[in-house]
């Protein structure tokens, strides 16, 4: 535990000269107004230069991510079209042992990463990417999600592999426990200590930031056009909330999260397909719209390195594979089986961002109203949508808060492992006070540079993540291989 300290206090200290000068700079103005001038400088004068430095017009954290994910689907043979239809065999509890270790069915932890990553990603970056990138950022957002797959089932099975029990039966696992374990296993533990305090603090950030003031603060928006409620009110309500489903811990935010996230999907997809059935026949010209744009790009910014940019990256902020945030929910899966649970997360970028991302993409390709310049972010998806069916901005918003709140309770859980693994599991309630008042704090105030930090920290995460995982990667292969030997062998028993 003392170097886990010793660790976090040093690379605190990386940005202090930023700290300095911003607080030097704000002296004038309120406290937020400050607070959001240091924020900026740690975002503009540290974060961007390093995360979106380009090699060819491709910001790093891009390729990094891009080529992880090729190389590991290439490295694991393709596992995200080898063991598409086994996943669903799987999820669907053909192989639940209801004698294994662990906190959730295999379906429950689909649905806890899931409800983290299907959001306002899927609603209104999607046309976002598309009104910037053109129509042909579609095509490489599809790819994107198509490789990340290989990347989620990585640290999914990494996760599991080197998970720990607690005697109490709960579970603590992910990036922080397989970089740490993992590394120290092939004699690099002082690299591995370092990668897994780095990213918890990073998970930190992420969890209070991106998985939790912006989504509050989004929510509040969607409602607010519904319902005339004070922001204050907004929040004290949705704190409660949310302090109701994460005092119970990963088994009840998964209980929850198997509810609302199917739902949820189900209505917004049903919503899409109406659309596009009443536009049937303008589905060929938008399918070609979409592959014309890929490669004879018309993008606003980058010619056709932008139009790639914007179609990955969009994939890359939606279904978060290579971040190592997912993997903490399906290491709490019920199974001893480390590449099952893998198998299980290469379905969430398919339904992430091959369904949903795809379904929002045509829905605005074939309206129009990507081009639209008066119109951004969600305002245009909501515009798509009540082009054709009038009232469903009212079930729009309503979605909107349902997929901000579902992201919130999986976000507090792996900030909660975080935190756990850095300070202990008795300082947890320290944790969840804070997260909870970061709800209150995130419905009533617009502090736009944090929120731009904590999206950066969220990013970051995939640097110690991914090189762990390239490290950790043979192993991976051979317990894979050894996967399906056994399984086509019939050694695996099947329970309904």
């Amino acid at each position: 535990m003392k170097h886990r300290w010793l660790l976090f206090f040093l690379l605190l200290a990386v940005p202090t000269a930023a700290l300095a000068q911003a607080e030097a700079a704000a002296t004038e103005g309120g406290f937020l107004d400050r607070i959001d001038a240091i924020f900026a400088s740690l975002v503009n004068d540290w974060m961007a230069p390093v995360l979106f430095f380009s090699i060819g017009g491709i910001p790093l954290i891009v390729l990094w991510l891009v080529l992880g994910a090729l190389f590991f689907t290439v490295r694991m043979n393709f596992i995200n079209i080898r063991a598409f239809k086994h996943a669903w065999f799987v999820v669907a509890g053909h192989y639940d042992d209801p004698e294994e270790e662990g906190e959730l069915t295999h379906f429950q932890a689909l649905s806890a990463a899931l409800s983290a990553t299907v959001g306002l990603g899927n609603i209104a970056g999607v046309a976002v990417a598309i009104q910037v990138g053109g129509p042909g950022a579609v095509v490489w957002m599809t790819l994107a999600g198509l490789s990340g797959m290989t990347s989620k089932f990585v640290e999914c099975t990494l996760a599991q592999k080197y998970r720990v029990v607690n005697a109490d039966g709960h579970v603590s696992g992910g990036p922080m426990y397989y970089l740490s374990r993992g590394l120290a296993e092939r004699n690099l533990a002082p690299l591995g200590n370092v990668l897994a305090v780095l990213f918890s603090i990073l998970c930190l950030g992420g969890s209070l930031g991106g998985g939790n003031m912006f989504q509050a603060n989004q929510s509040f928006a969607a409602i607010s056009t519904l319902i005339p409620i004070p922001s204050w009110v907004f929040g004290l309500i949705l704190a409660f909330l949310i302090a109701l489903v994460i005092i119970g811990g990963i088994r009840r935010i998964g209980s929850v999260a198997s509810a609302l996230v199917p739902s949820m999907c189900v209505i917004y997809v049903l919503a899409a397909l109406w659309i596009l059935l009443t536009n049937l026949g303008e589905i060929p010209n938008a399918v070609a719209t979409i592959f014309s744009g890929a490669f004879t790009p018309k993008a606003i910014e980058g010619g056709f390195i932008g139009v790639f940019v914007q179609g990955v990256r969009r994939a890359l902020f939606s279904n978060e594979a290579g971040m190592g945030s997912a993997a903490i929910a399906h290491a709490a899966a019920r199974t001893d089986e480390p590449v099952r649970e893998g198998i299980v997360a290469l379905l969430e970028p398919f339904i992430d961002t091959v369904i949903v991302c795809n379904m929002t993409a045509l829905v605005v390709v074939i309206t129009g109203v990507y081009q639209d310049t008066n119109l951004q972010g969600v305002e245009l998806t909501t515009e798509a949508f009540a082009s054709v069916i009038g009232w469903f901005p009212i079930i729009l918003s309503i979605a909107v808060f349902l997929f901000a709140f579902s992201t919130m309770i999986s976000w507090s859980y792996y900030g909660e492992r975080a935190w756990t693994y850095l300070f202990g599991q008795r300082q947890m309630q320290v944790y969840r006070a804070i997260f909870v008042v970061c709800v209150f704090i995130g419905s009533v105030v617009n502090l736009g540079s944090v929120i731009d930090f904590t999206d950066m920290v969220f990013l970051t995460m995939a640097f110690p993540n991914m090189l762990g995982g390239f490290i950790m990667s043979n192993s991976v292969a051979k317990d894979l291989n050894d996967y399906f030997d056994r399984l086509r062998s019939g050694q695996m028993p099947v329970y309904k």
